[in-house]
């Protein structure tokens, strides 16, 4: 094997062209800094990366600084960030459960989807970020108005993708699990839940990012505490490589999240085949 067989793109390899291709835009992107008028629109690399780290470092921090106001500059991050997580991981929480709930109910009440349905249609194609005013004022500036929006984000989400995957669900298999003598309460845990699992995930793989948008949507709107809130001062600010460094952090908390959501994927779906597997079968 030559080293140009080896170079070209191939499974063996993908990871190294992936970093290949960050490393490649990260130079282009510091040789476009270079020019002083292009730096102040695009920002610069390594000021980013300087910025991200005086956020983290040093690694010491009171144990009470995720919660304590007027904290030293390196550790505002932490009281940020805390404040941006909770949020996301509420808003996932609770939207993922009213998608699911909602999505298998109507989905096994056809009369009761057939009476909501244009409403349902009508509240998924309303933009919903017009929504944050009116939950700042039901809720307050708190947590919990950044939490409600980030919820009408994920929700809609799970909701669509469960009551598509329960209709999937294939009469042959039904009508078996009926003649054996299955109920309904039988039929939702061994026939319909199974059915919808895969259409949960890949909806949890795209909830996980709207939940980031909404919490930070939420912030930029009305919070004194939150990434969100930090980019908006610095884009108050022109300081354009906070903003870079804020959308960073965000970045890297989302792929972790959904990191965790792909790794849940695995383990409770063991028994769906692996495109390898199948095309094996």
């Amino acid at each position: 094997m030559n080293f140009f067989t080896w170079l070209r793109p191939a499974q063996k390899n993908l990871r190294a062209w992936q970093v290949g291709l960050l490393v490649l835009l990260l130079a282009l992107w510091q040789l476009a800094s270079r020019d002083a008028q292009l730096a102040f629109f695009l920002g610069e690399p390594l000021q980013v990366a300087g910025r991200v780290w005086s956020w983290f470092m040093p690694f010491a921090v009171p144990a009470n600084a995720l919660f304590e106001e007027g904290l030293p500059g390196n550790a505002d991050i932490y009281r940020h960030l805390w404040t941006t997580l909770l949020e996301t991981v509420l808003a996932f929480g609770i939207g993922t459960g009213l998608g699911l709930l909602g999505g298998l109910w109507l989905a096994l009440a056809p009369m009761a989807s057939a009476i909501l349905d244009p409403y349902l249609k009508a509240a998924n194609a309303m933009p919903r970020v017009i929504l944050a005013p009116i939950f700042a004022l039901w809720f307050g500036l708190g947590i919990w108005s950044k939490v409600a929006l980030a919820v009408t984000l994920v929700f809609f989400v799970v909701f669509f993708n469960v009551y598509q995957g329960v209709k999937e669900v294939s009469p042959v298999v039904l009508a078996n699990a009926r003649m054996l003598g299955a109920n309904q309460r039988q039929l939702l845990r061994t026939v319909y839940l199974p059915s919808a699992t895969s259409w949960v995930f890949s909806s949890l793989h795209t909830s996980v990012g709207l939940a980031f948008v909404g919490a930070v949507v939420g912030e930029y709107l009305g919070s004194a505490r939150g990434v969100g809130y930090l980019i908006l001062q610095a884009e108050g600010t022109f300081d354009v490589n906070t903003v870079f460094a804020g959308i960073v952090v965000l970045t890297a908390f989302a792929l972790l999240l959904d990191g965790i959501v792909g790794a849940m994927e695995q383990r409770l779906m063991k028994w769906q085949p692996r495109l390898g597997e199948t095309e094996r079968l």
